[in-house]
């Protein structure tokens, strides 16, 4: 029970460490080197209103899982390949999937879609590409032969304090009302956009009518102006106007 306990406290802590790390990269990268920003405004980069973004938590939870995993098991699996080369393409891809599943949660569960590799050669959908995996895969090697030794001290000295699963608690709890919060919001958001869909569609059928309509009163207008001419060009032509 105590392990299971320190295990989610480790988790958690890496999981929100996570958001709030990718939530700054994010919210400069946007700010600087975003295209799409050309005024460099300063904005929220997630679709949470506190400062964390799920996405870099789940995958700071994927590589400290990875980067536990022993060097002599990796080694024995690599058939004679350096264990960093491997390392490095198995973080990326890893990461690469958090991306992936995570985009398709944002585009088919809340139809929203937070960032667009459209333009990015060999995208998928949109949602992932090899530039951005290779950016994943650069992070990851920084974080891995860099910052995993002492994040993981830093880890294990927060584990060894009581004190701070209080912290980590009151984390979350703001984090679960900052997403039931988004969820609901995303939830009236769409439903005032199907009534606006609605109200378009019987707008535009209206529409519709009225042109018909409208062609219809000018097609009348023109066979009846027509059957006049022809008739005083009759009249015209007839012996007795002459």
């Amino acid at each position: 029970m105590l392990n299971a306990y320190r295990m989610f406290i480790v988790i958690a802590y890496i999981f929100f460490f996570g958001c709030m790390l990718g939530w700054c990269i994010e919210f400069f990268f946007r700010r600087f080197y975003r295209k799409g920003n050309p005024q460099k405004l300063w904005f929220n980069p997630g679709f949470l209103t506190g400062p964390w973004l799920p996405v870099y938590g789940f995958g700071a939870t994927v590589l400290f899982i990875l980067s536990s995993v022993e060097k002599s098991i990796l080694k024995s699996c690599t058939a004679g390949i350096p264990y960093y080369i491997v390392m490095f393409l198995i973080m990326a891809l890893f990461m690469t999937l958090v991306e992936f599943i995570a985009g398709k949660i944002f585009i088919s569960g809340m139809h929203i879609q937070l960032w667009d590799y459209s333009n990015e050669w060999g995208n998928i959908q949109g949602i992932v590409c090899p530039k951005f995996t290779l950016f994943w895969g650069i992070l990851s090697a920084v974080y891995y032969f860099l910052l995993y030794p002492k994040f993981r001290e830093m880890v294990m000295w927060f584990i060894d304090h009581p004190w701070f699963s209080f912290v980590v608690g009151i984390v979350f709890g703001l984090f679960v009302v900052d997403l039931c919060f988004a969820i609901s919001l995303g939830a009236v958001l769409r439903k005032q956009a199907c009534l606006l869909d609605e109200k378009a569609a019987l707008d535009f059928k209206k529409l519709q009518g009225m042109l018909k309509m409208n062609s219809q009163s000018i097609h009348s207008k023109g066979f009846l102006e027509n059957k006049f001419d022809q008739f005083e060009e009759f009249i015209s032509r007839s012996p007795a106007k002459k």
